[in-house]
Formats: C-alpha cells, structure tokens, sequence
C-alpha cells in the first residue's frame, strides 16, 4: 500500500480558500437581512411575517456556523503552523483526518446553504 503525503502547504491552501468561501457568505447574509428588513416594512400578513421569521431564525443559525468553521479554521492554521515551525512539512494521521471531517462538514453546510438561498429566492420572488 503506497503511503500518501498531505503537505502543510496543501491544507493551507485549502483553508485558504474555504475562508474566502465564508467570508463571501456572510456578505450574501448582510445581503439578505437587508431584504428581510425591507419585507418587514412592506407586509403585515402573519403567514408572510411567520416564513420572513423563519429565514431570519435560519439566517442566524447560517452565520453561527460559519463563525464556527472561521474558528475552527484559525485553530487548525495554529496547529500547522507549529509543525511547520518544529520543521514537520506534512501532517500526521490525526490531524488529516481532523481535515478531512472538516473537508465533508464543509460540503454538507454548503448544501444546506445552497437549499436556503433556493428556498429564499423563491420567497422573494412571490413576494418582493
């Protein structure tokens, strides 16, 4: 069985990226409480305050995990850079498997966030 290398310079670029990826959604949040307080304003229907609820309920919880990954990101970022510092260029087996978890937890809230932003536009589609 042939032994694969994970370099600390190949999970940092990975990082890298799923930080650029957060950030950007929460710009599309700021984005979409914007419209959320717009609706506010023009509806008094209680089923249509009931679903604006909703998305602002779901919102939140969207943003708390993206904190969460942020954080999770800056930890692991911490742990390579010390590696990398005691002259170890690849990760162990613990900490590509840390990655690797994150790797799938990621790809999982980007579905669900994909399902959200559907569900959202075609709220505002009825009714902005």
């Amino acid at each position: 069985m042939e032994t694969q290398v994970i370099y600390n310079s190949d999970l940092h670029f990975e990082h890298e990226h799923w930080r650029s990826e957060l950030f950007f959604w929460k710009d599309e949040m700021r984005s979409f409480k914007n419209r959320l307080e717009e609706l506010v304003t023009r509806w008094t229907d209680k089923e249509v305050l009931a679903r604006l609820e909703h998305f602002q309920n779901e919102f939140i919880l969207h943003e708390g995990r993206i904190n969460e990954f942020l954080e999770g990101i800056e930890k692991h970022e911490h742990l390579i850079a010390g590696k990398s510092m005691e002259g170890e260029i690849s990760m162990d087996t613990v900490m590509v498997k840390d990655h690797m978890e994150f790797r799938n937890e990621m790809q999982v809230q980007r579905e669900l966030f994909t399902e959200l932003k559907k569900e959202f536009f075609t709220f505002l589609t009825r009714y902005m």
